[in-house]
């Protein structure tokens, strides 16, 4: 199966082609903002790096979140149009499930996988997985105090910038060595074996709360 898979999500932008276990080509750039313009442009580059069009591929792949409200529409945005201009289909992946699964297995053994997304505010995303990647509950939004409480000495994985809140509070995690935001070659790999057992999600953005919107004042009659 020939996948192409993007994320925007976090503080980061990356594009990939993965085929049948092997990634063909890949493009990743840290960045807060910017991704409308730069996500487009990488999966060019990883197209024409890999000889082949969209056309080419059979499943096309896309964080839904939780994430930066931006970034994750313009994910989806950019997914939709391509699935829908190739005639694909199109797979969503959780955010913190392609964080955890960056995860190599020697540091997953025997722990809990804390997967923890930065939201910019005082709460955090966060969900919880078995050393096998399986889900302990969906993503939640939690004050780092509760964390600690909650999974304090367990495995810490980190996307965004939720170091400074959650390290000092989690006594004996430890801190895993993955990518801080999602890689879209692992993104095209969930989605390959979700696809395959049914199990992925709908390209629909996955918010844990509700965007900042400041309605305009109705003027006076």
């Amino acid at each position: 199966m020939l996948v192409l898979a993007l994320d925007s999500t976090t503080s980061a932008c990356s594009a990939a082609l993965w085929r049948d276990g092997g990634v063909l080509a890949r493009r990743f750039a840290a960045m807060t903002r910017g991704q409308s313009e730069v996500l487009v442009p990488m999966i060019g580059a990883v197209l024409d790096e890999a000889g082949l069009t969209v056309a080419d591929a059979d499943l096309l792949a896309v964080t839904v979140g939780p994430g930066a409200f931006t970034g994750i529409r313009i994910g989806l945005a950019t997914a939709r149009a391509l699935a829908l201009a190739a005639g694909k289909p199109l797979a969503g992946i959780a955010t913190p499930e392609a964080v955890a699964a960056a995860v190599p297995p020697a540091q997953r053994h025997d722990r809990t996988v804390l997967a923890i997304v930065d939201s910019r505010r005082e709460e955090l995303w966060v969900q919880a997985f078995a050393p096998d990647l399986t889900a302990l509950g969906q993503p939640q939004a939690l004050a780092p105090a509760a964390i600690a409480v909650r999974y304090g000495g367990q495995a810490l994985v980190l996307a965004g910038d939720g170091a400074a809140q959650v390290l000092p509070l989690l006594a004996g995690a430890i801190l895993a060595d993955a990518a801080p935001s999602p890689d879209a070659a692992i993104v095209a790999a969930l989605a390959a074996g979700r696809w395959a057992a049914g199990t992925a999600l709908p390209p629909e953005p996955l918010y844990l709360r509700p965007a900042d919107v400041t309605m305009p004042a109705c003027p006076s009659s």
